[in-house]
């Protein structure tokens, strides 16, 4: 065969000069018209295969984290949403989708039980419209999604993106920081694990009592390999009386001379009634929310959202789920063709502009899918009538 790789040509004739050439068969695997010694891989999506010694391969078990059966599953079935295969995710294990793609811990018994504030709604007044987009009422103020890529740090992007949107509205412009996730991820570390997950009280605690920049001073470095590396702590600050902070280092993004510090007041808890977390939203901006990602979620391309039974023809170690944290900016809902309407949220996650529908998606609202209801979160932003004077020079100010 002239198919075969030089190496693999070579040794093979080494081999006819030492043993009888029937034996040179039994120790080679054929793939594609390719000829592979004993001892040879190749990797398929997520799983290695080897030849061995009898001439079959042998390939790993892994539930991988783009499994075409169950994007065809999901696309074939009447489920709401389609599925897609991400060339980004592709040839991880589910495994490590899981351990290096969320990165939010359950909150503990003590946050669960912190106090839901109590909200004085009036039905009569308080209209909910049956769509409602926080890009479209505060144009310019919504942050875009970023892309956390294989670092567990949903717990500081989440929290990152909804202090920017929340101190944009509040400022009413003067401010439209995009907060840096990773002055959380290495200066955070009181009990939280960078990019091996962490939890969203450790976030807000730190955003009040420290405060962060802006990613374009503190610019997030995404992981080169698993686990990752968590760089020191390239920002410090000192306060400056009355709860506020400077900071008393220059950007780590030497371009950059803008090292204002930003901060928040305490995160307060939103009841789970949608009715309520539709209202904080409209009135104050996106909020945080804690949810399930089950294995059919990374595959998730456009529609509403639903967990399905996709993967459950398939054996145990295909279902798998983990926690996680993404910024809910929206709702609505979507008529079907037999007159019934399915709600939905809409919510922006952390894996990049390309993965869902921009970086963004939607899922059921109102039925507590995947817990998304379970632990909603809000904070405002921490500025003064200053504040607001000094953010807004602040381009002549440089010119001085």
């Amino acid at each position: 065969m002239e198919v075969r790789r030089k190496n693999v040509g070579y040794a093979a004739r080494q081999w006819v000069q030492d043993y009888k050439v029937r034996e040179v068969d039994a120790g080679t695997c054929e793939r594609n018209g390719n000829t592979f010694l004993t001892g040879q891989t190749y990797k398929e999506n997520c799983n290695l295969c080897t030849c061995g010694t009898s001439g079959r391969w042998e390939c790993e078990q892994n539930a991988c984290l783009i499994e075409p059966d169950i994007i065809q599953a999901v696309n074939r079935g009447n489920y709401g949403w389609r599925a897609a295969n991400y060339s980004e995710l592709y040839g991880m294990t589910l495994n490590e989708g899981i351990r290096y793609r969320l990165g939010t811990q359950r909150p503990s018994r003590t946050v669960m039980n912190m106090n839901e504030i109590q909200m004085n709604m009036d039905p009569q007044t308080d209209n909910l419209p049956p769509y409602f987009n926080s890009a479209e009422k505060w144009p310019g103020k919504i942050h875009e999604p970023l892309d956390q890529g294989n670092c567990a740090a949903s717990w500081a992007f989440s929290t990152a993106a909804v202090a920017s949107d929340r101190i944009s509205i509040q400022s009413m412009g003067h401010m439209t920081p995009r907060l840096s996730p990773q002055n959380l991820i290495s200066c955070d570390t009181r009990n939280q694990g960078g990019c091996a997950g962490g939890r969203i009280d450790g976030a807000w605690w730190y955003l009040r009592r420290r405060g962060v920049v802006t990613e374009d001073c503190y610019p997030y470095q995404p992981p080169q390999q698993t686990p990752a590396e968590v760089g020191r702590c390239m920002m410090q600050s000192r306060s400056v009386g009355r709860g506020k902070r400077q900071a008393t280092q220059r950007c780590p993004n030497t371009q950059n001379y803008h090292n204002d510090i930003y901060q928040s007041t305490p995160p307060y808890r939103l009841s789970s009634n949608e009715k309520e977390i539709m209202k904080e939203i409209m009135d104050n901006g996106p909020v945080q929310a804690i949810m399930e990602v089950h294995e059919d979620f990374f595959v998730y391309k456009t529609g509403i959202y639903k967990h399905t039974d996709a993967s459950f023809t398939k054996p145990p170690q295909y279902r798998k789920h983990g926690t996680h944290s993404v910024r809910i900016t929206g709702w609505g809902e979507e008529r079907n063709v037999d007159g019934t309407s399915r709600k939905y949220w809409i919510a922006a996650n952390s894996w990049g502009k390309n993965w869902g529908e921009n970086g963004y998606f939607r899922i059921a609202r109102g039925e507590n899918e995947c817990e998304i209801e379970t632990f909603v979160i809000g904070a405002w932003g921490r500025i003064s009538m200053e504040d607001m004077h000094n953010h807004h020079h602040h381009h002549h100010r440089r010119h001085i």
